[in-house]
């Protein structure tokens, strides 16, 4: 038994259960047909006797000279009318006046008598004169109710057994269709069984079933499967620390159980996903969906979730890096030919408006650093805003960082989420700038202000009418679907405790409270 298969397992006691459940059924039902048909006979003997004894033939019969001769034609005629085997009536010495038997008329009766003699009636199995038989005797009672007579009336046992064995023939027709309906009924059981199974013995079962749950909470990715009805039928660990569910999602439906309303909406509308970019409150994830299909039918959903958050964040780091390296380049550009031109001037004898030439630049170039140096203590901060300005000039837009700029090193929120805040409020501030047309200018001012710190982009474009709509994944003012920085920049803030507002002045005014 030890290499079965599950199916086997249970359909050999099942089979062993139905028939020894059948047998003893049919074995009790035997019994109680064997019984009711014994106490049937001794029943109708019974009431046959009384009513011969009763008969006031009878009765007058036994008291004359010579009972046989009225008696013997009417006991043949009870025997061959009810179906009876015998009908003796006897003296109280138990002398026979009839008999099925002419010839054992006027001997003894074969039986007791002792019980019907009292006056009282009695039933017993006997073997007499015609073999085993169920028989009753009973007292026929004269005028003044003295015992004269007694009546015996019987069935042979050989009768009722030809009658149980009728009754036992449908009997057991009915076990062997019972036997046979619950042996393929177990049969199909197990064949359901086995497709269900995979015909996997039971430690083979326990060891899918172990490696199943090990890999589900090892796994590192979010994994749920939904039924037919979009309700939840398993997530794994991963889920459960990518998204904030509630305890037992299982047996939920998915829009109850606190995805992003735009991923509910997709998986509702039975579509898959290849890779598809979603945020949560502070997550960006990577998601994978598919419906499970089995001949033909719909069986439900796979969803597969990636954290992506920290890369996401590393490639806006590294946009922002490689757009140092550009303002790099691009100064590394203008100051070649700012040198060139002072040599230039020297070449040709223009010694002092090389001098002054030069003095100029450096002042244009140090005072926007001073500034900001001088206001900024957090050098991520700093690097930011002057390679931003350095970006912005070379698009023709001036960057001002406000007058009552200041930023102390300690800040509550990590350099990470403050690259990306400012990075994309400022890239996009610039690209409304260059829309507005005249005088393009941005103005960054950041302060830590009671308990707050406080940072604040404006820009001197179009204006933003969107509201809180703009920091929703696929949100662009290009309307191609693909805006994905104010939604970084969402989760950014409010995975620092603070709040983001648009509001309007010249044009966009974006103000980020981070609490201290």
């Amino acid at each position: 038994m030890r290499g079965w298969s599950l199916a086997r397992r249970l359909l050999v006691p099942q089979l062993l259960i139905v028939t020894v459940l059948v047998v003893g059924g049919a074995a009790l039902a035997w019994s109680d047909v064997a019984e009711r048909a014994r106490e049937s006979g001794a029943a109708k003997a019974t009431t046959l006797a009384r009513a011969v004894a009763d008969a006031p033939s009878v009765v007058g019969a036994v008291s004359g000279p010579d009972p046989t001769a009225t008696l013997q034609p009417y006991t043949n005629l009870l025997i061959a009318d009810t179906g009876i085997d015998f009908v003796t009536i006897m003296s109280t010495a138990g002398i026979r006046y009839t008999h099925p038997n002419p010839a054992m008329i006027g001997g003894r009766f074969l039986g007791n008598t002792a019980d019907a003699l009292a006056g009282r009636s009695l039933v017993e199995t006997y073997t007499g004169t015609l073999g085993p038989s169920v028989r009753a005797v009973v007292p026929v009672f004269g005028q003044d109710h003295r015992v004269i007579a007694l009546v015996s009336a019987g069935v042979r046992l050989t009768a009722i057994s030809a009658e149980v064995g009728a009754r036992v023939v449908a009997l057991l027709g009915i076990a062997l269709v019972a036997l046979v309906v619950g042996l393929v009924g177990s049969v199909l059981i197990a064949g359901r069984l086995r497709r269900r199974t995979g015909g996997l013995a039971p430690d083979q079962l326990t060891r899918v079933i172990e490696h199943h749950e090990a890999i589900l909470h090892a796994v590192r990715e979010g994994l749920i499967l939904l039924d037919r009805d979009s309700r939840v039928t398993l997530c794994n660990d991963g889920v459960r620390s990518l998204l904030d569910l509630p305890p037992d999602p299982e047996g939920h439906r998915i829009d109850k159980v606190g995805l992003p309303p735009e991923l509910v909406e997709r998986v509702l509308a039975g579509e898959d996903m290849r890779d598809e970019l979603h945020l949560t409150a502070t997550r960006v994830l990577v998601v994978n969906s598919s419906a499970v299909r089995f001949d033909g039918r719909v069986l439900g959903t796979v969803i597969t979730l990636r954290d992506r958050t920290d890369l996401q964040e590393l490639t806006g780091e590294l946009d922002t890096m490689r757009g140092f390296a550009e303002s790099l380049r691009s100064q590394a550009h203008e100051a070649a030919n700012r040198l060139h031109t002072v040599v230039s001037l020297v070449e040709l004898g223009r010694n002092r408006e090389a001098v002054e030439f030069a003095t100029e630049e450096l002042e244009l170039a140090q005072r926007l650093t001073d500034q900001v140096v001088a206001a900024v203590s957090e050098p991520v901060l700093a690097a930011l805003l002057l390679g931003k300005a350095s970006d912005a000039a070379e698009r023709g837009v001036e960057l001002i960082v406000e007058p009552d700029t200041d930023v102390p090193a300690e800040l509550p929120i990590c350099a990470r989420d403050l690259v990306t805040i400012l990075g994309n409020l400022i890239d996009n501030a610039v690209d409304a700038a260059v829309e507005g047309g005249r005088r393009p200018e941005v103005r960054v001012a950041a302060r830590v202000d009671g308990r707050e710190l406080v940072l604040r982009i404006s820009d001197t474009g179009p204006g933003l009418v969107a509201g809180q709509a703009a920091f929703a994944r696929g949100w662009s003012t290009k309307e191609d679907g693909r805006g994905l920085g104010l939604a970084l920049v969402g989760q950014a803030v409010r995975r620092a405790g603070g709040v983001i507002e648009v509001g309007q002045g010249p044009g966009a005014v974006f103000t980020v409270r981070v609490p201290v």
